[in-house]
């Protein structure tokens, strides 16, 4: 396994929002995130990019044991994120914002830079064909010279997933993906998320969207009130009765 998460458990307040969260995620595979709002699935998410520290639990990433490490030893390990809420850089352009995304990956040493030598000349040639690269990936080349605050709901999303993918990251924590996407744009993301699950790239992801989610993971993990309450395919998910009793619901088109 790719990632291995063991007893993890967080509280803010008082209030428990992990107690002892536990699944497996499968290098190379698509898994899905799913509960009820408040189940802790953002707050995982956060302490698995390093952003929140657990209290207690394991955390392994390719072997080593990474809980507790900050956000940016973290994401220079290969984990690469995106968050419910973008956190873009609205002034800058699409393309400046997913440059920004190669900092741990781009070497930029200031002397060379300074003297407008011909090696700086190259490597930044090279992170901007990579930062369209990354855009084209997520078919939003054509907006790399706006500003990322000009972009439309859908875009900007897809533009988060392009400044992620910027890292070459071997594990892609997704939040919400494609929340408020239309038809097209779920179908494009669904593709593209799976062509890099094809190509080797692990992804974990959070999404309220059920036929999104059954369609594209291979297994699915379900919190509810920050317990793991289940972790399989999603047909066993879906007909699984603490999983409706808890999310799906009775009368579900799932159930």
């Amino acid at each position: 396994m790719l990632l291995n998460i063991e007893g993890i458990t967080r509280s803010f307040g008082g209030v428990s929002a992990l107690a002892g969260v536990s699944f497996s995620v499968a290098a190379g595979s698509v898994h899905g995130l799913i509960g009820p709002n408040g189940a802790g699935k953002t707050t995982l998410i956060n302490v698995l990019s390093g952003v929140t520290q657990p209290e207690a639990g394991r955390v392994t990433f390719l072997g080593k044991p990474v809980q507790g490490l900050p956000a940016h030893r973290i994401a220079a390990l290969g984990v690469a994120r995106t968050f419910q809420y973008n956190r873009l850089f609205p002034a800058m352009t699409c393309l400046e914002n997913v440059i920004a995304g190669q900092h741990l990956t781009a070497s930029r040493p200031l002397l060379p830079r300074l003297l407008c030598l011909p090696s700086a000349r190259r490597a930044e040639r090279e992170h901007t064909e990579r930062a369209m690269a990354c855009l084209e990936r997520v078919g939003i080349a054509h907006r790399a010279d706006i500003p990322a605050q000009s972009l439309s709901y859908g875009e900007r999303r897809r533009l988060e997933i392009a400044r992620a993918l910027a890292s070459n990251p071997r594990l892609l924590l997704l939040d919400e993906p494609v929340a408020g996407m239309h038809h097209q744009g779920l179908e494009e993301v669904g593709a593209l998320i799976g062509s890099l699950a094809d190509e080797g790239m692990t992804v974990l992801l959070i999404e309220h969207n059920m036929s999104f989610v059954m369609g594209l993971c291979a297994s699915i993990t379900v919190l509810s009130f920050g317990r793991t309450i289940a972790t399989g395919a999603p047909q066993e998910i879906v007909n699984d009765p603490r999983v409706i009793e808890a999310y799906l619901g009775a009368g579900s088109k799932y159930d």
